[in-house]
């Protein structure tokens, strides 16, 4: 149990002991090397949010907020309006460094509220509540991941076979985690899954991140390739389908890592349910379908070069490297916020979920 709590409580998302920086744990250079990193100016912040050193939607949720008070602190005026201005700025800056993943600008608009909405009280007590503003989304996230976790292990048994997609655990939480964190909760309780891990090309959160947390945890991994579900739902060793979300539609259209869809279609024919497990801060109503989610477009090395010693490809050959896609609702069979397990039709049940 010990070192199941080490994984499932580690402070990947941190602020400094003098809360003037944020300290991450690099996830870059996971599984092979643990490396902290102090992030204490805009662009290093940006940086380790767009290179993926943090990454997972609630912890760049968490990065966010704990950046913007660090920032807050080293504005050097009393004057509101120009610190307001500065503060926006900021704001405006990080929230462009990953624009699918809705937790991060939901956590820079609520620290942006905390500015606006104590304008008579001075710039001294608005870092003051700034700083309280930020440590209440991280213990919120760790509510919130004990409670999906619950959740979701309602949905399954001692015993089944769990097929999950990229990365939704403690290293893209607080604790616990989204999609991972009923599979913990049931190690702490005494019941044993057997889960299979795609490694999620091109970036491989699955192979790096899930089968290190899983296996760290003495939770039966089986790490395979992206193309090898197929056959493993084939085989009948899955039962459930467990994936994350970075933003959800108002109809329930999930964005998610790069592959989640056609794991959802594949799960779909085999007839295993497949569920979406994340905070409600993913919930955009904002956006009526997933065609109005932006998806991130990224660098096409990361197909041809990155982990490999040489190039896979010839350098002219066109990539096409978008970070996630879209899961149709049709496809989802629950989704699970720390609210409760929604189903269709998401429209309604949604809407009653934000209300």
């Amino acid at each position: 149990m010990d070192r199941l709590r080490e994984i499932t409580h580690i402070d990947n998302v941190k602020l400094s002991d003098d809360g003037r920086s944020v300290v991450i744990i690099d996830q870059t250079k996971l599984p092979n090397q643990t490396e902290y990193l102090t992030l204490g100016t805009a662009k290093d912040l940006y940086d380790a949010i767009f290179e993926l050193k943090v990454r997972g939607a609630p912890a760049i949720g968490i990065c966010a907020a704990f950046g913007m008070y660090v920032l807050a602190q080293t504005i050097d005026t009393e004057d509101y309006d120009a610190f307001s201005r500065k503060f926006r700025e900021y704001k405006d800056y990080l929230n462009s460094s990953r624009p699918t993943a809705v937790n991060l600008s939901w956590a820079l608009n609520r620290m942006e509220r905390v500015v606006a909405g104590h304008r008579e009280q001075g710039v001294k007590w608005i870092i003051e509540l700034l700083g309280r503003e930020c440590r209440q989304i991280q213990q919120e996230d760790m509510e919130m991941c004990r409670a999906i976790s619950e959740y979701g292990l309602s949905l399954i048994q001692d015993g089944d076979g769990i097929l999950t997609h990229c990365n939704a655990g403690p290293l893209a939480t607080s604790r616990y985690g989204t999609a991972l964190g009923p599979l913990f909760l049931g190690k702490e309780r005494g019941m044993n899954f057997r889960v299979f891990a795609d490694e999620t090309r091109p970036l491989l959160q699955g192979a790096r991140l899930t089968s290190y947390e899983l296996q760290k945890a003495g939770i039966d991994v089986t790490l395979i390739c992206d193309n090898m579900a197929s056959l493993v739902m084939k085989n009948g060793w899955v039962q459930a389908c467990f994936v994350g979300c970075d933003r959800i539609a108002a109809n329930g259209d999930t964005a998610n890592k790069i592959g989640t869809s056609g794991v959802a279609i594949l799960a779909n024919y085999y007839h295993i349910p497949f569920y979406v497990l994340g905070p409600s801060s993913t919930v955009d109503l904002s956006c009526k379908t997933g065609a109005d989610i932006q998806i991130e477009l990224r660098s096409p090395d990361e197909i041809k070069k990155k982990f490999y010693q040489k190039p896979m490809a010839l350098e002219e050959v066109a990539c096409y490297n978008p970070a996630f896609d879209v899961t149709d609702h049709s496809l989802i069979s629950g989704i699970v916020t720390e609210q409760g397990i929604f189903r269709a039709p998401y429209t309604e049940s949604l809407k009653k979920l934000i209300g």
